[in-house]
């Protein structure tokens, strides 16, 4: 599907991943608005400030979201904490499941009765790998972003027939400046793979104009993905192991 035209709103897309995936719409001659706490680098795309990790700035987005009419709504705004979750402050788990879960999940909900009346509109909704793999020291991300899974899936089946696409893409880890220290220090340790940020935002964009349904980036994470689902107790075993690694890192 051609891109050329079609009005997208593309939240997080102020920096990180995000700007890079604003390029690549801008390249394939979308019309993007992006939402985000700061303005966005290119002077290419429209921009709605809000903050999306309270109820009061999701609502208010909401409404200008749903005023901009999109054919194609792309949730990809995030927020990590990275830590034992003991330590992890009540204001932090609030943001990670209203950013993660909650804030797509109505901004969704904003949309769909304008695709409906259109018969046409596509939602993508950007998840991870840990969304499926669910890591420790992630806890709260992991489990907002299994949610986001598992809400793409269940509106998937809603929507049939309405002409609404529904895309979930899970990316592994990628190299940002938005990345914390402490992020960055597990990933050394675990020795995970860290993506390139322009490819992944590449590989989000080509998913987008494929109409995918379901997209896991990375190998051997897609292999894992499975075999958690078929075998979690095994895949316990293995992150065990990275479990005590990671605890030295976190004892100060």
């Amino acid at each position: 599907m051609s891109l050329k035209g079609r009005t997208v709103v593309l939240t997080g897309g102020s920096r990180g991943i995000g700007a890079r995936v604003a390029r690549e719409l801008i390249l394939n001659r979308a019309d993007v608005v992006v939402v985000g706490r700061s303005e966005a680098a290119s002077a290419s795309v429209r921009h709605l400030q809000g903050d999306l990790s309270n109820p009061g700035g999701v609502a208010a987005l909401a409404a200008a979201i749903a005023a901009e009419n999109p054919d194609i709504l792309i949730n990809l705004a995030g927020a990590q904490y990275c830590g034992p979750f003991e330590r992890q402050t009540i204001d932090q788990v609030y943001e990670n499941f209203m950013v993660n879960l909650l804030a797509p999940v109505v901004l969704t909900q904003a949309v769909c009765p304008g695709m409906k009346r259109r018969g046409s509109g596509h939602i993508v909704n950007i998840g991870s790998i840990f969304g499926s793999i669910n890591y420790p020291h992630f806890t709260t991300y992991s489990s907002a972003k299994a949610g986001l899974r598992g809400f793409s899936e269940a509106l998937r089946r809603e929507l049939y027939g309405s002409g609404i696409d529904i895309t979930y893409i899970a990316p592994r880890a990628v190299k940002t400046s938005t990345n914390s220290t402490a992020v960055m220090r597990l990933a050394q340790t675990a020795r995970m793979t860290m993506d390139e940020p322009d490819s992944v935002a590449r590989q989000i964009v080509e998913a987008i104009i494929q109409r995918k349904r379901d997209v896991y980036i990375g190998f051997p994470e897609r292999l894992f993905v499975r075999i958690n689902a078929l075998l979690p107790r095994a895949v316990d075993r293995v992150l065990r192991t990275e479990t005590m690694k990671a605890k030295g890192l976190f004892t100060s």
